[in-house]
């Protein structure tokens, strides 16, 4: 459990210390690592994330997609092959990382919707406006889920050290 919370801990620094660049951070990659190496229970440190992320900022409504937009890339992790080669890693974990990026806006707007009684055209305007930073936080999340791979191993290296 020290393991999962410390996991956590280095998601939330990494949020906080990375807060100046508009959606680049190490959220998407942090939570690709933990899903393949701990598989279901990555959604331990995600879900700390969260909950800590709602203690330091507000439990308001912008905390709310939290609950499953991490999620959301947790799965598709998991349907991942798990003994994927690592060549073939090292192009995929970035490109579901980016994709995660790129779909933000839209994957937080079903919750933006209910909440402001959205209908689907204002849904969708909110959705454009919002995607330079979904275009910005793609890019940066394929920039950093090129070090995927190299983070899973050194992770499950230090876990076989326990």
């Amino acid at each position: 459990m020290a393991i999962f919370a410390m996991l956590a801990t280095i998601m939330f620094c990494s949020k906080l210390l990375m807060e100046a660049l508009p959606n680049i951070h190490l959220l998407g990659t942090l939570t690709m690592v933990y899903t393949v190496v701990y598989r279901k229970k990555a959604l331990i440190p995600i879900y700390l994330y969260v909950m800590l992320n709602g203690l330091y900022a507000g439990f308001s409504m912008w905390w709310v997609p939290f609950l499953y937009i991490w999620t959301l890339l947790w799965a598709v992790t998991m349907l991942l092959p798990r003994n994927m080669p690592r060549k073939v890693a090292l192009v995929v974990y970035p490109i579901v990382n980016a994709l995660h990026g790129f779909a933000y806006g839209t994957l937080y707007a079903p919750a933006q919707a209910l909440m402001f009684k959205m209908d689907f055209t204002q849904t969708l305007a909110w959705i454009a406006t919002g995607f330079p930073f979904d275009l910005i936080h793609g890019i940066g999340n394929l920039v950093l889920g090129l070090f995927i791979v190299p983070l899973s191993r050194v992770l499950m290296k230090l876990e076989k050290l326990t």
